[in-house]
């Protein structure tokens, strides 16, 4: 047993943050560990805290927590820090949505090609980009051997300008890869008996692996899509592994999109609403389009107010919710809270993140299998070393060991979705990083919906005339180096 200081930022996020707490109270081997949570959110950050100190206390937990709006109190110190802050939240994304659809770019100037998912800015976001590189600088001055577990989107871009800009530890973490899961319950097998990888970046990730037993996968996968495919209907905008756009990217690059990946294909999935829901299905259209998203923001303030309830009623016992919910109204409570309740009533049942398990395999040699984005070495030789890839590994105390990709990403994947999304990604770090807004007009020239230079500068110049983005202008007009 090895209890240390993890630092959560961002934890007015109540649903994730308590995703972690669960997990801790459950990984014995973090017995004793102190949980600093911090936000700049001072009354979420209260009912956060308050969650996290009943629900230890109810299940027997040995957890002690601290709360700080301070971002350096925080750190200091910490072994392990988790960013998932979301600079500004998604009120600023959607305003600055709003003036990209004002200046005719649907969805938004960050909605981009291989890079479409709605809380993925990179061209916009540049509050958020930069608060990444100041928690890892601060992190050298005040935990320099922790590991920073970077959540917050954009993942891909984030890593990658952490690893460039300081000497940080840094790994990132998503959930995407679960979408194998989904795959093969829809195909009707044990995943116990899959044999399977994935590799490429984060939200462009690839099944390049897929054996059932003495099997190939891809085989009855090709069953399931001469069979059952033309039937296939979402269950929410979020079910997308075995949509039309998936098999087709399928059929086209020779191996399966994972997660978040079908998501961001081409424009041929994304040109307006109703393409998308051709592609992604009826009746939202995925869950980057106007009515998916909406779906979202509205389940997010359900699941929010619903943490708030519990906040604010200190008599509910948290091991006890879901016996509460066969009191309410039919289709009141939405499935994804349903399964979060069930979890969290469990005295055993992880959330499924990768953090906790991460986090006990290297301080407790507890080694396991995880899929993260750390640097290119060899496992995508076609790839540049050190570009951030998302990857299988092993974890132990000694690190990650990241399994040999075999067999390896197809041809088309490579030359045709990596390598351009990976400009995308050098191309966003070369202007952050140098202050050069001629590269933010360039990436939008480049875009399909630009139809003059005068469009892509005006929509540029009325995003950084926002308030909130006054140190953006800043950066930008005067070219500063980050």
């Amino acid at each position: 047993m090895a209890p240390v200081k993890i630092s959560i930022i961002g934890a007015g996020s109540a649903v994730f943050s308590m995703r972690l707490v669960n997990d801790l109270c459950k990984t014995k081997g973090l017995a004793g560990s102190l949980v600093s949570l911090m936000d700049i959110d001072q009354t979420r950050l209260d009912g956060v805290h308050d969650l996290a100190l009943r629900y230890v206390k109810e299940l027997g937990g040995d957890l002690r927590f601290e709360k700080t709006t301070q971002l350096e109190d925080s750190l200091r110190d910490a072994d392990f820090v988790i960013n998932t802050a979301m600079v500004g939240g998604h009120s600023y994304l959607e305003r600055a949505r709003a003036i990209g659809e004002k200046h005719g770019y649907y969805r938004g100037v960050d909605t981009q090609e291989f890079n479409m998912v709605s809380d993925y800015y990179t061209i916009s976001n540049f509050n958020q980009l930069k608060f990444f590189v100041d928690v890892a600088r601060k992190m050298e001055e005040l935990c320099p051997n922790a590991w920073l577990l970077q959540t917050a989107n954009p993942v891909f871009e984030g890593t990658n300008l952490v690893r460039r800009c300081s000497k940080i530890k840094v790994v990132g973490f998503c959930h995407g890869h679960y979408g194998v899961h989904e795959m093969v319950e829809a195909l009707g097998l044990d995943m116990k008996r899959v044999d399977w990888q994935v590799a490429g970046f984060n939200h462009a990730i690839w099944l390049n692996r897929f054996n059932y037993e003495d099997k190939n996968g891809y085989e009855l996968l090709e069953e399931w899509i001469k069979e059952k495919s033309v039937s296939w209907k979402p269950k929410t905008p979020f079910d997308l592994q075995l949509s039309p756009a998936s098999i087709d990217m399928y059929n086209f690059y020779g191996q399966l999109p994972i997660g978040d990946t079908p998501r961001n294909g081409s424009w041929k999935y994304n040109y307006n609403l109703e393409t998308k829901k051709k592609w992604y299905g009826e009746p939202w259209g995925g869950a980057d389009s106007e009515l998916g998203w909406q779906w979202y923001q509205e389940r997010l303030k359900t699941i929010t107010d619903a943490i708030n309830y519990l906040s604010n009623n200190k008599s509910i016992k948290l091991l006890s919710l879901e016996s509460y919910l066969k009191f309410l109204p039919k289709g009141s409570v939405p499935e994804e809270l349903k399964q979060e309740i069930k979890v969290f009533s469990s005295p055993t049942a992880l959330s499924g993140e990768q953090h906790i398990p991460f986090i006990d395999a290297i301080v407790n040699n507890n080694a396991q299998r995880f899929v993260i984005n750390v640097p290119n070495e060899d496992s995508i030789p076609q790839i540049p070393k050190n570009v951030v890839v998302e990857v299988p590994a092993i974890v132990d105390r000694n690190g990650w060991h990241v399994e040999k990709i075999d067999p390896p990403l197809s041809e088309k994947v490579i030359k045709m979705y990596l390598i351009p999304r990976m400009l995308r990604m050098e191309w966003a770090l070369h202007a952050i990083m140098n202050g050069d807004k001629d590269v933010l007009i360039e990436m939008l020239i480049r875009d399909v919906r630009t139809k003059s230079y005068e469009q892509a500068v005006g929509v540029l110049e009325e995003i950084l005339s926002l308030p909130e983005n006054e140190k953006m202008r800043k950066h930008y007009n005067d070219r500063e180096k980050l």
